[in-house]
């Protein structure tokens, strides 16, 4: 249980900014606050903070003022973030800090919890559900929601079809080093192959998850639920581009048999394309978001506050196209190209992006004296 009383700080705030780690999406995040007028403030790590302290801070030019980011707090590494004095300044500046994957991965979910006594807008003990190996966690949530998930195997010997096979990498164990698998000896040969170059570790091989290989057009549904009005909003659609995958589906089928002789397919994320997915799908995206939201309001009250993600494809059913979701971020999806999808703009009449949507619930939540209910 959080020992500490968010909510009763950010009632006392009368002036609240952002802030948020300097990584991930805090350009989107800062450049949001701008745009309604709030302080932003990034918490930057030595050796990592020239994009915002050098390109990113406010300043005036000779073409005017440039910039979105108000101001800098810069630590000897980001889990300094839970120390006490830093977390006295960030009070100090009214700060409501938005979380991101990398808070997650560089700070980590038991500080989190126990020791970061700042307002989180989100839900901070959600954060965790996105690991596999913990109870209650993303894929349990889907179940309980009712939303159709890829079929999962308990073993490699129950491998009856197209797997993939997420482990986590040996040297960065928050990326995941992928391989594909049609049969259990399929999945012992590329095992074994893994090993040997030591890109995954036995331990990880063991906590790791076999799910059936999806195949369709692959999409993230980017949603924004409010607190304040209780209802869920479509930010937007993308898809990821990894790397080095994106590099060998460019190639033809003899050459990338023959690339991959001496090289390793890899999945690392590095960037999103903005997308659209055809109108008559629409109902069935936002019933999967509601009923997903429904079950995290049930399993974890109060639920899901602001953005979330969920990741799948689209692929061909009976009944016509069906979603199959295989991933759930419980906070900024980490892609700011949604903005150019028309979603958000079909509804507030104008495009907005997560960074704007979530400064815009930050400064009603002030304006009505109710920003109790949009942190934790």
């Amino acid at each position: 249980m959080v020992a500490f009383n968010v909510a009763k700080l950010a009632s006392a705030y009368r002036q609240p900014s952002i802030a948020v780690l300097g990584s991930h999406s805090a350009l989107d995040i800062s450049s949001g606050a701008r745009a309604f007028g709030l302080k932003s403030l990034v918490v930057c790590q030595k050796g990592r903070e020239h994009t915002y302290q050098k390109y990113y801070m406010k300043r005036k030019t000779a073409l005017g003022q440039v910039g979105c980011i108000d101001e800098i707090l810069l630590l000897d590494k980001f889990s300094d973030i839970c120390e006490p004095k830093n977390i006295e300044e960030l009070v100090k500046r009214q700060a409501i800090f938005v979380p991101h994957r990398s808070f997650s991965v560089y700070v980590g979910y038991d500080k989190i919890e126990q020791e970061f006594a700042v307002p989180i807008f989100g839900s901070r003990m959600l954060l965790r559900a996105e690991e596999r190996n913990t109870p209650k966690n993303q894929q349990w949530l889907l179940q309980r929601a009712g939303v159709r998930i890829p079929k999962t195997f308990s073993s490699p010997d129950k491998i009856d079809r197209l797997a993939i096979v997420k482990v986590s990498e040996a040297k960065r164990k928050y990326e995941r080093a992928f391989f594909l698998a049609h049969s259990p000896y399929e999945y012992e040969r590329r095992a074994r192959e893994m090993l040997s170059i030591g890109m995954i570790t036995q331990e990880g091989l063991k906590s790791a998850l076999i799910e059936e290989f999806v195949i369709g057009a692959q999409f993230n549904f980017n949603f924004f639920l409010s607190p304040l009005t209780g209802e869920l909003e479509l930010m937007g659609t993308d898809f990821r581009r990894q790397t080095n995958l994106d590099g060998l589906l460019r190639l033809t089928a003899p050459e990338q048999s023959e690339v991959l002789r001496f090289a390793r397919m890899k999945n690392i994320e590095v960037g999103h394309v903005a997308c659209t997915i055809r109108e008559s799908l629409l109902e069935r995206v936002f019933e999967i978001g509601e009923k997903f939201a429904e079950a995290c309001k049930r399993e974890y009250p109060p639920g899901i506050i602001g953005p979330f993600a969920l990741q799948g494809a689209i692929i061909p059913a009976e009944s016509g196209e069906e979603p199959v979701i295989f991933d759930v971020s419980f906070r900024v999806p980490g892609s700011p190209g949604v903005r150019y999808t028309p979603y958000s703009e079909y509804l507030w009449g104008r495009s907005l992006s997560v960074g704007e949507r979530i400064a815009l619930e930050v400064k009603n939540a002030a304006k009505e004296r109710r920003l109790d209910e949009i942190v934790t």
